[in-house]
């Protein structure tokens, strides 16, 4: 007997991060397939990723009129090559199913979002720890049948739904099921757990999966804000002042100044970056512009307790929050922060005075410290919780005279006047002690640690002998730096290179 001319079922894996509703998602699809006159079974197998933990859910559904009068035997676990849809409510999950196996040119239909949720490795790294995700998508188009993929987080946030709903409308825009559209809104309707909005999202992802579903997904990183628009003075600044080149990382660092601060802080910026523009030219590409405008305006907003407190209490951060959850609009969520703050912490927002004044004070320092080394957890959603951190929020205005500040425009002084320095007899030395910025990161132990490995290579710059391998050399100590968080590589080079600053 041919085995092959035997229906089989059709096997749909689906790989979701915690609290994106992969096991919703699958629930829907047996209940869609149950209702439609076929058997369905799915199984899930929990993982421990580095996010929030991916699971892959493993449905197999077969229609009850090719059963002969015997029950199919259904997979618990999909099989590599033999996958028929792949659902990633991710974009780098994608790449995982891809890797796996599970994603077939001759069977698979891929649908995925392109969205990123980044790894802690990737957030917590010492320098740029963002995992270049371009390579999916020649592997998705080299790799599936069919591909549908867009940016499905933002179509559940345009329309106050929840990525599962988008992903289900998605299956159903693919045409890879043998159901008609009206059957997977009947399926949303029977569950009666926010019907409007999930309906909602299920319309706008079979909508989009039917535009894009060969399309070029949207990989870019969303900005945390729009550009300013154009009849804005400083944002003509920029275009009036600055080459085309250089456009797009300075319109980025003043709308994050203007966020951390005021105008005037802007305005304080583009004054900086034209004493730069004026040491650089057409030749060489604005390349020193380029590098010092982006971590000029990371350096000028720096984290501190004032900047932390105004990003927990943003609406956007609540709104982001209810959605991870699955809270639906008539839910309330409560948000608890932990924090514990450092005596330094404190200090730097204090009246410079004030905090210097403690800071040199030994004994008041360690009585303080006595009283704050136990954390606390704050509930944000309460109002006693979010007063507190509006208020310290509210310090934004006096910021400019706290003893943090003064620390840390000092720091950025005689970093950019070094570049200026340097600029005129060596370009390429110049880019790199730019580029060195992006150690200085973080608040508390990060940022120590970060300070003190940028004042190991300025220390060694200084005590190597000037020549034309100097940026080399500031290169291979950086990328040293960023390579552990105990600075042991950077230690070994710098006593291989023999440039290590006398202690």
């Amino acid at each position: 007997m041919n085995n092959s001319a035997r229906p089989r079922p059709v096997s749909i894996a689906i790989a979701a991060l915690g609290g994106q509703g992969g096991g919703v998602l699958s629930n829907w699809i047996v209940d869609l397939a149950g209702n439609a006159d076929h058997l369905a079974q799915y199984t899930s197998v929990p993982g421990v990723a580095q996010r929030t933990g991916t699971t892959i859910y493993y449905i197999e559904i077969f229609p009850k009129a090719d059963t002969q009068g015997q029950a199919p035997v259904f997979a618990l676990n999909p099989v590599p090559g033999n996958v028929d849809i792949v659902i990633a409510a991710e974009w780098m999950e994608a790449g995982r199913a891809i890797g796996r196996g599970f994603v077939t040119q001759d069977t698979t239909t891929l649908i995925a979002s392109t969205h990123r949720v980044y790894s802690i490795t990737e957030k917590s790294a010492m320098g740029e720890g963002i995992t270049d995700a371009s390579f999916v998508q020649e592997a998705a188009r080299e790799s599936a049948r069919r591909l549908v993929h867009f940016d499905m987080m933002k179509a559940a946030q345009d329309t106050g739904s929840v990525i599962s709903a988008v992903l289900f409308g998605a299956l159903a825009g693919s045409k890879a099921l043998p159901f008609e559209k009206s059957a997977f809104e009947e399926t949303i309707s029977r569950s009666g757990i926010a019907v409007e909005t999930n309906l909602a999202g299920f319309k706008e992802g079979y909508r989009l999966a039917g535009m894009r579903g060969e399309g070029a997904p949207d990989t870019a990183a969303p900005s945390e804000e729009k550009t300013p628009p154009e009849e804005r003075p400083l944002g003509r600044q920029i275009r009036q002042t600055f080459p085309n080149p250089c456009h797009d990382i300075l319109q980025a660092g003043l709308i994050r100044t203007l966020d951390y601060q005021d105008e005037a802080y802007g305005t304080a910026y583009l004054e900086q970056m034209e004493n730069i523009l004026a040491l650089d030219d057409d030749t060489r590409h604005h390349r020193l512009t380029q590098e010092t405008g982006r971590h000029l305006a990371l350096w000028m907003t720096y984290e501190d307790t004032i900047r932390v407190a105004d990003l927990k209490i943003r609406e956007k951060r609540f709104t982001h929050i209810a959605q991870e959850t699955g809270a639906t609009r008539t839910q309330v969520v409560h948000v608890v922060d932990y924090v514990h703050p450092r005596v330094e912490e404190i200090c730097d927002t204090l009246p410079a005075p004030f905090g210097r004044f403690i800071m040199s004070a030994p004994k008041l320092k360690n009585w303080l410290g006595r009283r704050l080394k136990k954390g606390r957890r704050i509930k944000t959603s309460k109002l006693s919780g979010f007063l507190l951190f509006a208020m310290i929020a509210s310090l934004r205005r006096w910021r400019r005279g706290t003893y943090r500040y003064g620390i840390e425009h000092g720091r950025i002084l005689a970093w950019l006047a070094r570049i200026k320095e340097t600029a005129g007899r060596d370009y390429d030395l110049a880019v790199e002690i730019a580029a060195c910025q992006r150690l200085v990161k973080g608040y508390g132990d990060t940022h120590a640690r970060g300070l003190k490995n940028f004042n190991l290579i300025m220390e060694a710059l200084d005590a190597a002998q000037p020549d034309n391998t100097n940026a080399a050399l500031v290169r291979r100590l950086r990328d040293a730096a960023l390579a552990d968080e105990a600075g042991a590589a950077l230690q070994s080079e710098l006593e291989f290179l023999s440039v290590a600053p006398a202690a």
